[in-house]
Protein backbone atom coordinates (compact mmCIF):
# COMPACT_ATOMS: atom_id res chain seq x y z
CA UNK A 1 0.00 0.00 0.00
CA UNK A 2 1.03 3.60 -0.63
CA UNK A 3 0.05 7.03 0.64
CA UNK A 4 0.35 9.22 -2.44
CA UNK A 5 3.22 11.17 -0.89
CA UNK A 6 5.79 11.09 -3.69
CA UNK A 7 9.34 10.54 -2.43
CA UNK A 8 11.10 11.80 -5.52
CA UNK A 9 11.09 11.69 -9.29
CA UNK A 10 13.20 9.16 -11.15
CA UNK A 11 14.46 9.19 -14.73
CA UNK A 12 13.79 6.44 -17.24
CA UNK A 13 17.25 5.27 -18.34
CA UNK A 14 16.37 2.18 -20.41
CA UNK A 15 13.34 0.50 -21.98
CA UNK A 16 13.14 -3.00 -23.41
CA UNK A 17 10.00 -4.07 -25.23
CA UNK A 18 9.25 -7.76 -25.63
CA UNK A 19 6.36 -10.04 -26.60
CA UNK A 20 5.20 -10.37 -22.97
CA UNK A 21 5.46 -6.73 -21.95
CA UNK A 22 7.93 -3.95 -21.26
CA UNK A 23 10.91 -3.63 -18.93
CA UNK A 24 11.71 -0.16 -17.63
CA UNK A 25 14.90 0.84 -15.84
CA UNK A 26 14.67 3.91 -13.60
CA UNK A 27 17.42 5.87 -11.86
CA UNK A 28 16.74 7.20 -8.37
CA UNK A 29 18.44 7.84 -5.02
CA UNK A 30 17.23 4.67 -3.26
CA UNK A 31 17.83 1.61 -5.51
CA UNK A 32 20.56 0.29 -3.18
CA UNK A 33 17.82 -0.16 -0.54
CA UNK A 34 15.55 -2.16 -2.84
CA UNK A 35 15.25 -5.93 -3.04
CA UNK A 36 13.81 -8.20 -5.70
CA UNK A 37 10.04 -8.48 -5.28
CA UNK A 38 9.46 -5.17 -3.51
CA UNK A 39 6.73 -2.83 -4.73
CA UNK A 40 7.26 0.71 -5.98
CA UNK A 41 4.52 3.07 -7.14
CA UNK A 42 5.66 4.45 -10.49
CA UNK A 43 3.53 7.50 -11.32
CA UNK A 44 0.77 5.75 -9.39
CA UNK A 45 1.12 2.25 -10.86
CA UNK A 46 2.27 -0.43 -8.42
CA UNK A 47 5.13 -2.32 -10.06
CA UNK A 48 7.48 -5.03 -8.79
CA UNK A 49 11.25 -4.60 -8.60
CA UNK A 50 13.00 -7.27 -10.69
CA UNK A 51 16.57 -6.01 -10.35
CA UNK A 52 18.40 -3.17 -8.61
CA UNK A 53 21.91 -1.82 -8.27
CA UNK A 54 23.21 1.29 -6.53
CA UNK A 55 21.91 3.72 -9.15
CA UNK A 56 18.84 2.24 -10.83
CA UNK A 57 16.19 -0.46 -10.67
CA UNK A 58 14.25 -2.48 -13.21
CA UNK A 59 10.50 -3.04 -13.37
CA UNK A 60 8.34 -5.21 -15.60
CA UNK A 61 5.05 -4.00 -17.10
CA UNK A 62 2.74 -6.79 -18.22
CA UNK A 63 0.33 -6.37 -21.13
CA UNK A 64 -2.43 -5.80 -18.56
CA UNK A 65 -0.46 -2.94 -17.01
CA UNK A 66 0.30 -1.43 -20.40
CA UNK A 67 -3.39 -1.62 -21.39
CA UNK A 68 -4.48 0.25 -18.25
CA UNK A 69 -1.74 2.88 -18.07
CA UNK A 70 0.24 5.20 -20.32
CA UNK A 71 3.51 3.41 -19.48
CA UNK A 72 3.60 2.13 -23.05
CA UNK A 73 4.10 5.76 -24.16
CA UNK A 74 7.02 6.75 -21.93
CA UNK A 75 10.50 7.18 -23.37
CA UNK A 76 14.08 7.20 -22.12
CA UNK A 77 14.69 10.51 -20.37
CA UNK A 78 11.13 10.88 -19.06
CA UNK A 79 10.56 11.55 -15.35
CA UNK A 80 8.29 9.42 -13.17
CA UNK A 81 6.91 9.93 -9.66
CA UNK A 82 8.26 7.32 -7.22
CA UNK A 83 7.02 6.09 -3.86
CA UNK A 84 8.12 2.96 -2.04
CA UNK A 85 5.50 0.89 -0.23
CA UNK A 86 4.45 2.14 3.20
CA UNK A 87 6.26 0.32 6.03
CA UNK A 88 4.07 -0.97 8.88
CA UNK A 89 5.50 1.63 11.27
CA UNK A 90 5.52 4.51 8.78
CA UNK A 91 3.65 7.81 8.95
CA UNK A 92 0.41 7.91 7.00
CA UNK A 93 0.25 11.42 5.53
CA UNK A 94 -1.78 11.06 2.32
CA UNK A 95 -4.67 8.65 1.75
CA UNK A 96 -5.02 4.92 0.98
CA UNK A 97 -3.42 4.46 -2.45
CA UNK A 98 -3.21 0.91 -3.80
CA UNK A 99 -1.26 1.62 -6.95
CA UNK A 100 -4.10 0.15 -9.04
CA UNK A 101 -4.69 2.61 -11.85
CA UNK A 102 -8.44 2.99 -12.44
CA UNK A 103 -8.15 5.01 -15.62
CA UNK A 104 -6.13 7.45 -17.66
CA UNK A 105 -7.20 11.08 -17.85
CA UNK A 106 -5.45 14.07 -19.32
CA UNK A 107 -4.42 17.53 -18.22
CA UNK A 108 -7.11 20.01 -19.29
CA UNK A 109 -5.85 23.22 -17.70
CA UNK A 110 -2.87 24.66 -15.85
CA UNK A 111 -3.05 28.05 -14.17
CA UNK A 112 -0.59 29.71 -11.81
CA UNK A 113 -2.19 31.69 -8.99
CA UNK A 114 0.55 33.50 -7.08
CA UNK A 115 2.79 30.78 -5.66
CA UNK A 116 0.15 28.08 -6.13
CA UNK A 117 -1.22 26.30 -9.18
CA UNK A 118 -4.59 25.01 -10.33
CA UNK A 119 -4.60 21.91 -12.50
CA UNK A 120 -7.63 20.51 -14.31
CA UNK A 121 -7.93 16.87 -15.37
CA UNK A 122 -10.45 14.99 -17.47
CA UNK A 123 -12.42 12.36 -15.60
CA UNK A 124 -13.39 9.17 -17.45
CA UNK A 125 -17.15 8.58 -17.22
CA UNK A 126 -16.86 5.26 -15.37
CA UNK A 127 -14.95 6.95 -12.51
CA UNK A 128 -17.22 9.95 -11.91
CA UNK A 129 -19.41 8.27 -9.29
CA UNK A 130 -16.37 7.64 -7.04
CA UNK A 131 -15.14 11.24 -6.97
CA UNK A 132 -16.53 13.91 -4.65
CA UNK A 133 -15.63 17.53 -4.07
CA UNK A 134 -13.04 17.80 -1.27
CA UNK A 135 -12.46 14.05 -1.51
CA UNK A 136 -9.15 12.33 -2.20
CA UNK A 137 -7.87 11.21 -5.59
CA UNK A 138 -4.48 9.98 -6.78
CA UNK A 139 -3.11 11.66 -9.92
CA UNK A 140 0.10 10.07 -11.21
CA UNK A 141 0.58 8.68 -7.71
CA UNK A 142 0.13 12.05 -5.97
CA UNK A 143 -2.47 12.23 -3.19
CA UNK A 144 -4.60 15.27 -4.02
CA UNK A 145 -7.86 16.84 -2.87
CA UNK A 146 -10.59 17.56 -5.41
CA UNK A 147 -11.20 21.32 -5.35
CA UNK A 148 -13.96 21.49 -7.94
CA UNK A 149 -15.91 18.75 -9.68
CA UNK A 150 -17.77 18.90 -12.97
CA UNK A 151 -19.40 16.12 -15.01
CA UNK A 152 -16.28 15.02 -16.84
CA UNK A 153 -13.51 17.06 -15.23
CA UNK A 154 -12.08 18.03 -11.85
CA UNK A 155 -9.57 20.55 -10.57
CA UNK A 156 -7.03 20.45 -7.77
CA UNK A 157 -4.96 23.11 -6.03
CA UNK A 158 -1.22 22.44 -6.08
CA UNK A 159 1.14 23.95 -3.51
CA UNK A 160 4.72 24.86 -4.51
CA UNK A 161 6.28 21.84 -2.78
CA UNK A 162 4.08 19.40 -4.69
CA UNK A 163 4.66 21.23 -7.96
CA UNK A 164 8.43 21.20 -7.54
CA UNK A 165 8.86 17.66 -6.15
CA UNK A 166 6.69 15.81 -8.67
CA UNK A 167 6.31 15.53 -12.42
CA UNK A 168 3.49 18.11 -12.43
CA UNK A 169 6.05 20.81 -13.24
CA UNK A 170 6.72 19.01 -16.54
CA UNK A 171 3.09 18.46 -17.53
CA UNK A 172 1.34 20.31 -20.34
CA UNK A 173 -2.30 20.47 -21.36
CA UNK A 174 -3.14 17.24 -23.18
CA UNK A 175 -0.60 15.09 -21.33
CA UNK A 176 -1.91 11.80 -19.88
CA UNK A 177 -2.18 11.11 -16.14
CA UNK A 178 -2.93 7.97 -14.14
CA UNK A 179 -6.03 8.25 -11.95
CA UNK A 180 -6.88 6.15 -8.91
CA UNK A 181 -10.09 6.96 -7.07
CA UNK A 182 -10.45 6.56 -3.32
CA UNK A 183 -10.72 2.82 -2.65
CA UNK A 184 -13.12 3.51 0.25
CA UNK A 185 -15.72 4.74 -2.27
CA UNK A 186 -15.42 1.51 -4.24
CA UNK A 187 -15.87 -0.60 -1.10
CA UNK A 188 -18.91 1.41 -0.02
CA UNK A 189 -20.46 0.90 -3.46
CA UNK A 190 -19.80 -2.83 -3.29
CA UNK A 191 -21.28 -3.14 0.20
CA UNK A 192 -24.43 -1.18 -0.63
CA UNK A 193 -25.21 -2.68 -4.05
CA UNK A 194 -27.76 -5.07 -2.58
CA UNK A 195 -29.67 -2.26 -0.84
CA UNK A 196 -30.71 -0.29 -3.92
Amino acid sequence: MFTGIVEETGEVVAIEDGPEGRRIRVSASFPADLEHGQSVAVSGACLTVEDADTESFELFCSEETLDRTYLDEIEVGDSLNLERALPADGRFDGHFVQGHVDGVGEVTEIEQLGDDWTFGFSLPEHLGRYVVEKGSISVDGISLTVADLRDDEFTVAIIPATYELTTLAEKSVGDPVHLEVDVVAKYVESLTEGYR
